[in-house]
């Protein structure tokens, strides 16, 4: 693998752990590992006889496919778990659901779970190595990679980069992660949207605030939209959909406010005509099904390195 620089990490829990070093040396795995998924048959042989275990409390497609797929086109052995199959819905503990997992031996845990901190409470009890595939509010560090990863192949670098985030800031564990992550490697982060979806002290995590969506991607280089996360209010935190739509979805005419060269990001999934235009997010400068894509490589070079892979 390439570099010098070796990965000292048993686990991936934010990117609040990582130095730059180690988000070069992921990305840079990654680059390595997205030409298996070009081949006509796609499986390395390069972790026969691991064992993953997909545990996920929340509904996913994208992340928990992302990760299924990484494995198994590594040979590992790949098990899924829901919420609904879990013992968890008898009265078992988080914990006690974790060990009797790891009595199995597996290698490598990764979880999904709607209470931040989680994924670190998991690290802190058990022997097999844990990836945080979301927690709570908190942080979603392989999103934040793969959109890292997206920026570089679509600009050719990430420092010195506007990075514009539009939408519910204070539930996303995505725009956490995305903040901590572009901030490290030289970008400037902008966030954007309602005053209530906005969190107190964001600008210590590296972003600097703006109230008025255009003024927020003026002169962007990456426009990034967020997925209203009604699951995680307890209250109504802006009047309507349709409101919050005309205000702070990204549209055209935000677009314009934006570099020429300006692209278009999303996690997924979308509300489409909430808070992205579907003239924005099926248009040219849109990168999100590369998104996607590069999900899959980051998510194999995580696996891999914390595995010993280097």
């Amino acid at each position: 693998m390439p570099g010098e620089y070796h990965f000292t990490h048993k686990h991936v829990l934010g990117l609040a752990d990582f130095s730059v070093a180690d988000i070069n040396l992921v990305l840079q795995t990654a680059e390595s590992f997205k030409e298996i998924s070009t081949r006509s048959i796609k499986k390395v042989p390069t972790l026969r006889g691991k064992t993953v275990i997909n545990l996920f409390f929340e509904p996913s497609t994208r992340t928990r496919l992302s990760f299924e797929v990484a494995a198994k086109r590594m040979s590992a052995d790949t098990f899924n778990i829901s919420s609904s199959s879990s013992s968890t819905t008898k009265g078992e503990t988080l914990i006690d659901t974790a060990r009797n997992l790891t009595a199995m031996k597996p290698d490598c845990i990764i979880i999904r779970h709607s209470r931040s901190g989680s994924a670190r409470l998991l690290a802190d009890n058990i022997d097999a190595s844990v990836i945080n595939a979301g927690d709570g509010t908190h942080e979603h560090p392989s999103q934040g990679l793969l959109d890292l990863m997206t920026v570089k192949e679509a600009k050719g670098k990430i420092a010195g980069l506007k990075i514009a985030i539009i939408g519910d800031i204070a539930h996303s564990r995505v725009a956490h992660s995305n903040i901590i992550g572009f901030s490290k490697m030289g970008a400037q982060v902008v966030v954007g949207g309602p005053a209530t979806l906005i969190p107190p002290g964001i600008e210590e995590m590296g972003a600097t605030v703006s109230r008025n969506v255009i003024d927020a991607v003026d002169g962007a280089d990456v426009v990034m939209a967020l997925r209203i996360q009604q699951e995680r209010q307890q209250d109504p935190l802006f009047p309507s959909l349709r409101e919050y739509a005309g205000f702070y979805g990204v549209s055209p005419k935000v677009v314009d406010a934006a570099a020429p060269d300006a692209i278009i990001m999303h996690p997924g999934p979308i509300n489409r005509g909430v808070e992205l235009d579907p003239r924005v997010a099926d248009g040219s400068r849109s990168v999100i099904l590369e998104q996607v894509t590069n999900g899959v490589a980051v998510r194999m070079a995580l696996i891999y390195l914390i595995m010993g892979g280097n």
